[in-house]
């Protein structure tokens, strides 16, 4: 019989499938093999999507949601959670119910509302639920521009405006609000971070490519995968963005599709981490 002794980094993503394999579960799992952990899925919805855009949205019954999400933590237990789109109200409240069982577990939220095509993705009264039910659950909050806007009610224009967005964020309860600047005007991408122990303004070099699709999913998960390998949020955060511009880099001449393209997940992928089961 052969000792088990080793164990993998298992991180869990609840979040949408994307057909087109760019972003949701796709691009989630792709981040987590490439970062040497090991994914788990619950799925929330399906769409019928590809790179030009969204033609149709499946929702998944919220019974089978939880079932999914059971099956899991009853066997595996995750280090991270990364949870995506939750387009409907009743999905939010039966996750809620079950992550509150769970508080040693970091959540990071990437509160999708709307597709890089432009396509809704939530339903409108889902909003509010999302700010009092899953922000006082999550460890980290990560929304771009245009989901901050939805989220504080006004359009963010400048550095300061998203300064102030991700303070008033964080008052819903999250540690950490991450506001995504990558649709500001500019060469320099820039995103802020609040939170209970360190803030901090990020900045980089916008790379131009016309493949963006699922670059906030993969943030998110790269974060997830980050924290649940130990590293502090600022750290995760940090080492993140740069696995996101290394995947932008290396896949902006890459042709997938008439319309928007995936990142390059795989351009450094690690070996898949073991870990002594006493860790």
């Amino acid at each position: 019989m052969t000792l088990r002794n080793k164990k993998y980094i298992p991180v869990l993503t609840i979040a949408g499938s994307d057909s087109g394999g760019g972003a949701g579960i796709q691009a989630d799992l792709k981040t987590f093999g490439a970062l040497g952990c090991y994914g788990m899925s619950v799925i929330t919805a399906t769409t019928a999507q590809n790179t030009v855009g969204v033609k149709s949205i499946h929702d998944i019954p919220v019974g089978h949601i939880v079932d999914q999400l059971h099956a899991v933590l009853s066997d595996i237990t995750p280090r991270a959670i990364k949870i995506g789109m939750l387009n409907r109200p009743e999905v939010v409240y039966a996750l809620a119910e079950e992550l509150r069982k769970y508080p040693q577990i970091p959540v990071v939220f990437d509160p999708v509302m709307v597709a890089t095509s432009g396509d809704k993705l939530i339903k409108d009264e889902t909003v509010e639920i999302l700010k009092t039910v899953l922000f006082p659950l999550s460890h980290i909050v990560t929304p771009n521009l245009d989901e901050t806007a939805v989220l504080v009610g006004k359009q963010i224009e400048d550095l300061q405006g998203m300064e102030k967005a991700a303070k008033d964020l964080l008052q819903y309860g999250s540690k950490y609000v991450l506001v995504k600047g990558g649709h500001l005007v500019g060469d320099r991408v820039k995103d802020v971070l609040v939170g209970e122990i360190a803030s901090r303004v990020f900045e980089s070099d916008k790379i131009k490519t016309g493949n963006v699709h699922g670059t906030g999913c993969t943030l998110s998960s790269a974060i997830a995968s980050f924290i649940a390998r130990d590293l502090s949020t600022l750290d995760a955060v940090s080492a993140a963005r740069d696995f996101i511009t290394a995947s932008l880099e290396t896949g902006k001449d890459v042709l997938t599709g008439q319309g928007n393209g995936p990142l390059n997940h795989f351009h450094q992928p690690e070996k898949l981490i073991k870990n002594d089961l006493d860790r």
